[in-house]
């Protein structure tokens, strides 16, 4: 860089090779399309600064990320990949762009999905956006969506009760739309399903405590087990006869009622409360009828 014949000293720089190198890497890299790496260090006006080679390459922000709502601050400090769009070796200017890179790895990640996808397979995502009637979820590049129906066992109003943004989740595919580019996924697990566990814990006959939880003409609806519902008709509601289930029943009410019937087909139980009055009736007037026959000391 410089030298003093006097004290016999030499100025040398190796970060001006390593530039010098750096421009003939860059100048291949625009020629061939190259994909870089490099380092962000700075954020300035209008994008960021990638250093590449030992040369800082100028990133506008509309070139930093996949979107234009992304913050460039993540960016900071973290390794990227980037293409040339220009360089400029006499200026030593260049300017890249991160964004070409993730377009083109974004579109080779779909086409790699949309080869191997199929019903039934599996895959961990991540939770991007909802909406009132489900969940987006990225599955590998494609965004597939999880009905609010297919959440959970249990009815739920809002997506939100369930998964929140950013949240990986393992979800399964249920349906595919290749036309429309749609894919339908589920999330609930059939070891979760309320009814399975009601089929292997329940039976015809069992005696159990459910709790009221709606009223129509024809009956009163109770939970079993969360998820699972029977239905007392309002025939089952007393021993004797009534005009509607509100004059025996409330909402909220835990009572014992009797399973009367499964249907597995429709995944129907009826339960009944006058099997149990009328059990325990009898019961009571056996067992009088035994303090009756019982001898006299």
């Amino acid at each position: 860089m410089r030298t003093n014949d006097q004290e016999g000293m030499i100025m040398l720089s190796k970060k001006r090779v390593d530039a010098t190198k750096g421009w003939d890497v860059f100048e291949k890299a625009l020629e061939d399309n190259e994909i870089l790496t490099g380092t962000v260090t700075e954020i300035v006006k209008g994008g960021i600064i990638v250093v590449s080679n030992s040369i800082r390459v100028f990133v506008p922000a509309s070139h930093a990320t996949a979107s234009r709502n992304e913050s460039l601050e993540n960016l900071l400090k973290t390794e990227v990949e980037f293409r040339l769009l220009e360089i400029n070796k006499q200026r030593r200017r260049a300017v890249g762009s991160i964004r070409n890179v993730i377009k083109e790895k974004n579109k080779a990640a779909k086409e790699a999905f949309w080869n191997s996808v199929e019903v039934g397979k599996k895959y961990t995502g991540t939770v991007k956006s909802l909406t009132s009637y489900g969940a987006f979820v990225d599955i590998g590049g494609v965004d597939g969506m999880i009905h609010i129906s297919e959440l959970s066992w249990t009815r739920v109003k809002d997506p939100s009760e369930v998964v929140k943004i950013g949240d990986v989740v393992e979800v399964y595919v249920k349906g595919i739309d290749t036309e429309k580019g749609n894919i339908s996924l589920g999330y609930r697990k059939e070891e979760d399903n309320p009814w399975n566990k009601f089929m292997a814990n329940y039976s015809v006959g069992d005696v159990i405590d459910v709790t009221v939880d709606g009223m129509s003409s024809f009956g009163a609806f109770a939970v079993i087990i969360p998820g699972v519902k029977g239905l007392i008709h309002i025939s089952q509601i007393a021993n004797r006869r009534i005009e509607k289930p509100q004059d025996e029943l409330k909402v909220g009410q835990v009572v014992k009622a009797k399973i009367t019937e499964i249907n597995e087909e429709k995944k129907r139980v009826s339960l009944s409360i006058r099997a149990v009055l009328n059990d325990a009736a009898a019961q009571a007037q056996a067992e009088a009828a035994e303090e009756t026959d019982e001898p006299a000391e």
